[in-house]
């Protein structure tokens, strides 16, 4: 069984902006109902040609729908510009990540918004479609597999089936995957060498208290209130920090990850490795 992110959840039970726009400037429609998802995407510009409204028609499992509607909900108020660089990542991101076997359904997103991107420019077809078709059941050319490769750090094509479904049917094209993904990463730059970090001075406890507190401000907080929640600084006892969670977040079901792996990770980047959360409750 997947475990999906309460985010997740929210966008599948949820979903934001079902439909289609009427009169739309752009309609991008990728996947197929004979492989199993299918999406459409339109979009309306404003006077200032930044997108007003997005909208989705999907048939798909649940990470479909909930990818397409935080898609819908991201692209809003950009401009084509910058809707031109959201990836699936950013999507999986948004969303509190995806089960690996269903990060396809965030490319499906991605490729659905530059297809509809295209459309608006009056383009043809997104240029990976020209690529040679290397999986028959799914309809995915080696231009896709390369660029997801690419995008996402990709080397096995157990990896290449959870992005784009292809190896997922008969079988038959693995090893021409495989041979993508050898030759793709032969040729790649060799990663540049990163030197370690110099030690870290010791920080006296007025720094640390100040730096915790810049950190809570700067790291933190937005991303809580962007869900309707926040986060008080209680106390600080050594390395202990005490909190409180507040808004949405204090009666969340997902608070004591939220602490864990949200605000105890970006305490311990921003300030010291020696920190530990801890929540109070009112």
């Amino acid at each position: 069984m997947w475990e999906y992110t309460d985010k997740v959840k929210e966008y599948f039970t949820e979903p934001r902006n079902v439909g289609e726009v009427e009169d739309p400037d752009g309609v991008g429609e990728v996947g197929s109902l004979a492989c199993g998802d299918a999406l459409k995407l339109t979009f309306k510009l404003d006077d200032q040609g930044k997108i007003e409204d997005a909208r989705f028609q999907t048939f798909g499992c649940a990470s479909a729908i909930a990818s397409s509607s935080a898609l819908t909900e991201m692209v809003k108020g950009m401009t084509l510009e910058e809707a031109e660089k959201v990836t699936n990542k950013d999507i999986a991101e948004f969303l509190g990540g995806l089960p690996k076997e269903k990060m396809h359904c965030s490319v499906m997103g991605e490729e659905a918004l530059q297809a509809a991107i295209r459309n608006y420019k009056g383009l043809e077809p997104l240029p990976m479609e020209e690529g040679e078709v290397i999986c028959q059941c799914f309809g995915v050319t080696d231009k896709e597999i390369q660029k997801v490769a690419t995008t996402n750090d990709l080397h096995t094509v157990e990896e290449i089936t959870n992005y784009t479904k292809a190896g997922g049917g008969c079988g038959e094209c693995h090893e021409q995957i495989q041979a993508i993904l050898d030759e793709l990463w032969e040729n790649a730059p060799r990663p540049v060498e990163v030197k370690p970090a110099p030690e870290k001075k010791p920080l006296t406890n007025i720094q640390k208290m100040k730096l915790i507190e810049e950190t809570l401000e700067r790291e933190v907080r937005p991303a809580l209130k962007a869900d309707g929640g926040d986060i008080e600084l209680i106390d600080i006892d050594g390395n202990r920090v005490l909190v409180s969670l507040r808004g949405r977040c204090s009666s969340c079901a997902a608070s004591e990850a939220t602490l864990g792996q949200f605000v105890q990770t970006k305490l311990r980047e921003f300030v010291t490795d020696d920190l530990t959360v801890e929540e109070v409750k009112p």
